[in-house]
């Protein structure tokens, strides 16, 4: 498994230290579009401290409104897409993710978990949403109707058949990561593409290519609970089974809908063990990140160092290597 830490944008060499000094070998690169010039000084300064890219992020083109609702500029977002996926290319990236969400993640509130740590809450009929610097109210409608799931379909398989044959020919695997939360309708969107095994099953047809698979937010599902149709380690095994299992973010939640709390990994209600294991078991050898780490006291360092250490902990105690 490619065990890899997330870096800002603005990464220092400190930065790429830490990562060394703990062991990670991977690290991937956020963004908010920055081109093929970014993306080529990005690879280079990751190369020069002898550790491996496994991703640059977008937020430009994730999470993208015009697309998923078809707005007027659709074409142009797609076409931006596509210009990442080519970016992405020039540096010999194979894997990015992609979310089909109009109005970002919602639960800006943050509550206190084990300790007093601050970490991301949702209540449902309360939340409010952000994404790239736009916030949403919890009332009303957030881009000007309500939509029905025939438009959000409609939509994503707009977008497939653009993208897709070019993702083919570069040689890039797209993961749909989980609509986070799922399953819920907020801001007059209904969240239907990527809010269950079903859904994800009827994005797969759509897309009918080998490149386009699942990037499995454990958190993300662990907060539909049920409602997802598979367990988490159920959604490794039938995922793994399509070879379309090709990222995990690796989290934890209080519980499932409609209120949750993001938790350290080993204080949730998912059973992070079962699920390396199933991992393991299943010869995962993608990406595995953890994301969303709660805020602890002292350095900010501190929740990375936890989480990224407690897994590693966790794999040597079940003989997992890592690459």
């Amino acid at each position: 498994m490619k065990l890899t830490l997330q870096l800002p944008q603005d990464f220092t060499e400190e930065d790429l230290d830490y990562a060394a000094q703990m062991g990670v070998q991977h690290v991937t690169v956020g963004s908010t579009g920055g081109g093929r010039d970014f993306f080529r000084a990005v690879k280079d300064r990751v190369d020069s401290a002898g550790l491996n890219l496994t991703n640059v992020g977008n937020t430009d083109v994730h999470n993208m409104p015009s697309v998923t609702l078809g707005l007027a500029d659709r074409d142009q977002k797609i076409d931006a897409y596509i210009e990442h996926l080519h970016a992405m290319a020039d540096i010999g990236m194979t894997y990015t993710t992609y979310a089909h969400m109009a109005n970002g993640i919602w639960g800006r509130d943050r509550k206190p978990t084990r300790g007093g740590a601050l970490a991301r809450a949702y209540d449902h009929g309360s939340a409010t949403g952000l994404w790239a610097g736009t916030s949403y109210s919890a009332t009303g409608v957030t881009h000007g109707r309500e939509y029905t799931e025939d438009e959000i379909w409609d939509n994503f398989a707009y977008f497939a058949r653009r993208v897709v044959p070019v993702a083919e020919e570069l040689g890039i695997r797209i993961g749909l990561h989980p609509d986070d939360p799922p399953g819920v309708t907020l801001g007059g969107i209904p969240r239907c593409v990527a809010s269950s095994w079903d859904g994800y099953q009827r994005a797969f047809e759509i897309a009918d290519s080998p490149n386009f698979g699942a990037c499995l937010c454990l958190g993300s599902w662990l907060e539909g609970g049920d409602t997802m149709g598979r367990t988490p380690a159920e959604a490794i095994r039938g995922f793994a089974a399509q070879d379309k299992l090709w990222k995990i973010h690796f989290r934890n939640v209080s519980s499932p809908m409609p209120n949750f709390v993001e938790t350290f990994i080993d204080s949730g209600y998912g059973d992070m063990k079962c699920y390396l294991q199933t991992l393991a078991e299943v010869g995962f050898d993608g990406i595995l990140i953890v994301d969303h780490v709660p805020q602890m006291n002292g350095d900010a360092h501190n929740a990375w160092s936890w989480s990224i250490g407690y897994v590693k902990g966790m794999m040597d105690a079940l003989g997992i290597p890592t690459s």
